[in-house]
């Protein structure tokens, strides 16, 4: 059987072989959001085995195996890296159609050089094989960063951490820049009880300004986004179900905080949204005086399954895709902030194909003179980040935006070796723009239409970022 993926996979005509191997492939990657973990590329370990580079953390293959029925011991339980390898390895063959075949394949091939299918008769050598690689030179993670191309990695980090793994990294002199993103999701959580009051202790001790109010909490918060700016970050992330609606309350926001405080609920959920709205637009006018870029990744259904919840914790591998309003609090919040003068530059992602359309609509609303595609409708992500999802995304983009203003795709990973998924993304771009000439819809302008790839890919975002 025919190894699959060949030079020209996704690329289904001429123009679209020129697209992809004479403008996108060599372009650098800017990964301007991920959660790639900065202590490890610091320390810049190498990874015991594939299983501790490529499924740990994986919720995309974790949600796979529990489809097949596997066990949890072989998920996230105490089975062997071995035992957990062979378990994929006997899952991949089932996941023909879905985005995991392609990645899994893409991903053995590009470091590892493995260019065959993986399954369980196979498993035990390419987990031997590919162990034995990352044992390696090139195969370190700040090795894995500069084989892929990478200039900049985004990461994702609380107000609270001390980002001193990202001073050793930029002290070492490293090539690629592992800048600090500020997501402050935590702080906008009144409702978690004794976990939201830990938090803000977290949050006094880190900054140093003993938080007692409304108006302290922002002190606090501002400080520490001064020092993020210190340390180089200029990106800020937030991830909620929607952007939050500004509501009348009949008590004060600030008398609501304080109970919360001294230990007092009650008043919590009820004005959690109200109180998010006040902290994250005063946050939002602080990004725009900073000259940052602000993120929004909007529509998840979180920790759907409260059992697995309890045994699990969060971030396991029971999200979803919500059916949350979107368009008139997303309007009403940035409209205040336009109203004002401070608006951002601003990144919207949105995990729902039905709302693509409003999204990019939205966008088109707050664009600003001197600055290139300011408000921007960002790449398909999570559960869109597949063939058709970034598909839908795009074209969306097409009609109803300029694409030839988007800043592309990401990782939104914890792996090193996701890179494959701008692989992925550029070849779906240049096959795409290749369709349109067949069709008669596009000139054969392949100089041009390589110069509209090639910012999309690369130099879009390189001035986007300021890097």
């Amino acid at each position: 059987m025919a190894y699959f993926l060949q030079d020209n996979f996704l690329l289904q005509s001429k123009q679209a072989v020129r697209l992809y191997h004479d403008y996108a492939k060599e372009l650098p990657i800017i990964d301007y959001h991920s959660h790639l973990p900065p202590d490890t590329i610091a320390s810049d370990n190498r990874f015991e085995n594939i299983t501790r580079i490529w499924l740990a953390g994986d919720h995309y293959k974790w949600r796979a195996l529990r489809v097949l029925g596997t066990d949890e011991r072989y998920i996230t339980g105490d089975a062997t890296d071995r035992e957990k390898f062979q378990k994929w390895a006997a899952a991949v063959p089932y996941t023909l159609r879905n985005p995991l075949y392609h990645w899994t394949h893409m991903e053995l091939k590009n470091p590892f050089g493995i260019t065959e299918l993986l399954g369980p008769d196979n498993a035990d050598r390419i987990f031997d094989a590919a162990s034995a690689q990352l044992q390696t030179p090139g195969f370190s993670p700040r090795e894995l960063l500069q084989h892929f191309g990478v200039k900049m990695v985004g990461t994702t980090d609380d107000p609270v951490d001390d980002l001193h793994h990202h001073r050793a990294i930029s002290e070492s002199g490293f090539a690629t820049k592992v800048l600090p993103t500020f997501r402050p999701d935590k702080v906008f959580q009144l409702s978690k009880g004794d976990d939201y009051r830990r938090y803000i202790e977290q949050l006094q001790a880190s900054s140093g300004i003993a938080i007692v109010d409304l108006d302290t909490l922002l002190d606090a918060l501002w400080n520490r986004l001064y020092y993020f700016h210190s340390q180089g970050c200029r990106i800020a992330d937030h991830g909620l179900n929607s952007l939050p609606r500004q509501l009348e309350t009949a008590v004060s926001l600030d008398d609501v905080f304080k109970q919360v405080l001294a230990g007092d609920d009650r008043l919590a959920a009820e004005h959690e949204e109200a109180f998010t709205f006040v902290v994250l637009s005063e946050l939002c006018k602080v990004y725009h005086d900073k000259g940052w870029v602000q993120q929004f990744h909007l529509g998840p259904l979180r920790n759907t399954n409260s059992r697995k919840l309890r045994e699990l914790g969060a971030d396991t591998g029971y999200d979803s895709i919500g059916d949350f309003q979107q368009a008139q609090a997303m309007q009403h919040f940035f409209n205040t902030l336009e109203e004002d003068g401070r608006l951002a530059k601003t990144v919207v992602y949105n995990l729902n194909p039905a709302d693509n359309a409003v999204f990019a609509a939205m966008m088109g609303n707050f664009q600003a003179a001197g600055v290139k595609g300011k408000m921007q409708f960002g790449s398909g992500w999570w559960f869109l980040d597949q063939l058709d999802g970034m598909t839908q995304q795009l074209n969306t983009l097409s009609n109803i935006g300029l694409v030839s203003c988007f800043v592309g795709m990401l990782t939104d990973s914890r792996s090193f070796l996701s890179y494959s998924r701008h692989e992925y993304f550029r070849r779906l771009l240049c096959n795409l723009f290749a369709e349109d000439i067949n069709r008669g819809l596009l000139p054969d302008d392949i100089e041009w239409t390589g110069k509209v790839i090639q910012d999309i890919c690369y130099y879009n975002a390189k001035q986007y970022f300021g890097l």
